[in-house]
């Protein structure tokens, strides 16, 4: 059988790699060792020039069922791992035939749960854990996709302005419907709670978690959070035709969860008395599309939501308000953001994306005034995090399994 390659994004490397050996027996000159979260197949890390992958045995019409999937989402705008290719038609030195291989890119500064454990996350983290996790299947959700195995080891984490934003990482038994029934919905929900609570009770057994931590109150968690999300950004509303104002109310309550509306329905009764609200296509990213729109730079939803309101600070502070926001946020880019990114040193450019660094400087900045008595300049503050603080804190763009 001859070996096949189909790919969204070819790269000739790939033809190279030992496919006519079992992933499990790949030698340690292609095998990058790098955390990866648990799962059911033999799945390597690997680097191929400057570029990194995760690779995946599985059956064939699996594999390129999830391949198709993957690529689903990301024509949708979802967070999820960008699927590289599959390749099937594999056979050993004896010519037995050795099961196909799923590639997607390695997110880089991206964690697996057990990983942030490793690296220093304590159980008060573990809400902001359970929130990204939240945040996703409710995104997935609104977009009619089926999960079928909600799972904190089938995501992916980054560090988000103190928190973490979460990306599906096995999108194996999922499936996007033509509409997304509320049963389906319940399912995938019920599976997260049974699954989180193993996980949960998991990490607790290897010590990362004190053995009174109360995994029901955060298992419970989940449930009461997706079900207060899920009613914010779908629930209909009805108001008196005088009270209009509360269009721009409930569009702005959406707008601070870091959702942009992007259609309502608006239907009046009869009399004109009564008017039915209903938000029918909302999408995360609002802080992250007005920032990139003001000034470029790619973030989170929570980072960027940061440094719009240092713009903002930026702009009382020297009395910007009469220029339009563009100019504001152009000039904050030149005299703020861009100069303390220069002072990162090369040897500390794995650690935390800059984004990440910026937030972490403000909050440095904020105890050091705290401690000061006055207020502290933000360079300053800088100096003081990337001198101090920043080289003690391990790499996360490619991180290695622990001990």
């Amino acid at each position: 059988m001859a070996l096949r390659i189909v790919a969204s994004r070819p790269d000739p490397a790939i033809v190279g790699l030992p496919w006519s050996t079992p992933l499990e027996e790949w030698p340690t000159d292609v095998v990058v060792p790098l955390a990866r979260g648990l799962s059911r197949h033999v799945v390597r890390i690997v680097r191929l020039g400057t570029r990194i992958y995760a690779v995946k045995e599985t059956q064939e019409p699996i594999a390129f069922r999830e391949y198709t999937t993957l690529r689903d989402l990301q024509r949708l705008g979802l967070p999820a791992v960008v699927p590289q290719g599959v390749v099937t038609g594999r056979t050993d030195a004896d010519g037995n035939e050795l099961p196909a291989a799923l590639l997607t890119e390695h997110l880089r500064f991206s964690l697996p749960y057990r990983s942030l454990f490793e690296h220093g996350l304590t159980a008060d983290h573990l809400p902001a854990i359970i929130d990204a996790l939240v945040v996703l299947l409710v995104r997935l959700h609104l977009a009619d996709f089926y999960w079928g195995d909600v799972s904190l080891s089938n995501v992916l984490f980054r560090r988000d302005a103190g928190g973490f934003a979460a990306y599906l990482v096995d999108a194996e038994t999922g499936e996007l419907k033509p509409s997304l029934s509320d049963r389906l919905r319940a399912y995938d929900l019920e599976v997260a709670r049974e699954n989180v609570y193993a996980e949960i009770l998991d990490v607790q057994a290897s010590g990362a978690l004190p053995e009174d931590f109360p995994v029901d109150a955060v298992v419970e968690r989940l449930r009461t959070r997706y079900e207060a999300l899920w009613e914010e950004l779908t629930a209909e509303t009805h108001f008196p035709a005088e009270e209009m104002w509360r269009i721009e109310q409930r569009i702005e309550r959406l707008n601070d969860l870091g959702f942009d509306v992007e259609e309502l329905d608006i239907v009046t009764d009869y009399d004109g008395d009564t008017v039915l609200l209903r938000p029918r296509v909302v999408e995360l990213g609002h802080h992250q599309r007005t920032l990139r729109g003001l000034t470029g730079i790619q973030a989170e939803d929570a980072q960027a939501r940061r440094m719009l309101n240092d713009i903002a600070a930026y702009t009382a502070s020297r009395d910007l308000g009469g220029l339009p926001r563009e100019v504001v946020a152009q000039r904050w880019l030149q005299e703020i953001y861009e100069p303390i990114v220069a002072m990162i040193p090369a040897s500390a450019t794995g650690k935390l994306e800059p984004a990440e660094v910026f937030h972490e400087i403000l909050v440095h900045r904020w105890f050091l005034s705290e401690r000061a008595g006055h207020s502290v300049k933000l360079l300053d503050a800088a100096r003081d995090y990337i001198g101090a603080v920043l080289p003690a804190r391990p790499d996360e763009a490619l991180t290695a399994p622990a001990d």
